[in-house]
């Protein structure tokens, strides 16, 4: 197979997917693992691989311009993940981790976008706010949805797993204000970058599957350092199929933020749930620890 096909044409697997794969692999190494060591040594053999890959198809080409590259689509994939990787993910909400948080974050995905649109010059990345349509009805019960299912799933995951204890203790205004500011700036910049990024580019060299699939690797394994850990990968796997499979059918960056904030706003429910007995007794079906 080629590397590189029209859209229509997209393959679910070829020969690029080797260093795809590898690439969206330097996420578990950098996030999960913790081994910075192992995530670029696999961003060098993703970027070497698609070297290899590319050039012979290139050779076998003359209209080459109007193709994707493989090796400029990995490289802005690169960028982002050893931006994030320069900093802490653990979350906490004093001024230096948060300014940490927005400076590392906001490079990941600014610095793939400026390299995309005034180095390599072809738009590879965009972010389409409104996707051209209004919300249709099953849109506005998705978002329904949401909430029901995040009501009745995050404060059983949260409380009997534990894991809300990787976020810190919120029990004053300050903090309380801190963490949703903080959790809503995370949810958009998830779908800025996991999304209109990650995403994005994989998909101008692969069926969506595939590229979401591989986009859910990288996803999931930011989550996991950010707290999300003990069985949490059954929700956010899902989860971050799901928000690929709904971008590609609105087209609408809005809609997609606004799924992952609503989803957010009962995290952080139950986050100050959680570290607060006593408060909103009665809100959830858990019972705060």
């Amino acid at each position: 197979m080629t590397a590189h096909t029209s859209h229509g044409e997209r393959p679910l697997v070829s020969i690029a997917s080797v260093p795809a794969l590898l690439m969206c692999l330097a996420a578990p190494a950098f996030f999960v693992a913790r081994m910075p060591w192992a995530g670029g040594a696999l961003v060098a053999a993703a970027m070497a691989g698609a070297v290899l890959v590319e050039r012979p198809w290139r050779r076998g080409r003359e209209a080459t311009a109007s193709a994707p590259s493989l090796v400029r689509d990995l490289s802005l994939i690169a960028m982002g993940l050893v931006i994030v990787n320069a900093i802490d993910l653990r979350a906490e909400l004093d001024d230096l981790a948060m300014l940490r948080f927005t400076l590392a974050l906001g490079g990941a995905v600014a610095v793939p976008y400026a390299v995309s649109r005034w180095v390599y010059r072809d738009r590879a990345i965009r972010f389409p706010w409104r996707g051209g349509e209004r919300w249709r009805p099953w849109q506005w019960a998705w978002l329904g949805g949401v909430l029901v299912l995040g009501w009745l799933i995050l404060p059983f995951y949260f409380i009997t797993s534990g894991v809300y204890q990787n976020w810190p203790v919120v029990d004053t205004p300050d903090l309380v204000a801190r963490l949703f500011v903080g959790v809503g700036a995370v949810g958009i910049w998830d779908e800025l970058f996991f999304i209109c990024t990650v995403f994005v580019l994989l998909r101008r060299h692969f069926a969506d599957a595939a590229a979401g699939v591989l986009q859910a690797i990288v996803f999931v394994s930011f989550l996991w350092e950010l707290g999300y850990q003990a069985w949490g990968p059954v929700l956010t796997i899902p989860f971050a199929l799901l928000q690929a499979v709904i971008f590609v059918r609105t087209r609408s960056l809005a809609y997609v933020v606004a799924v992952h904030l609503l989803f957010d706003a009962v995290v952080f429910a139950v986050l100050v749930y959680a570290h607060n007995p006593g408060l909103w007794d009665g809100l959830f079906l858990v019972p705060s620890p």
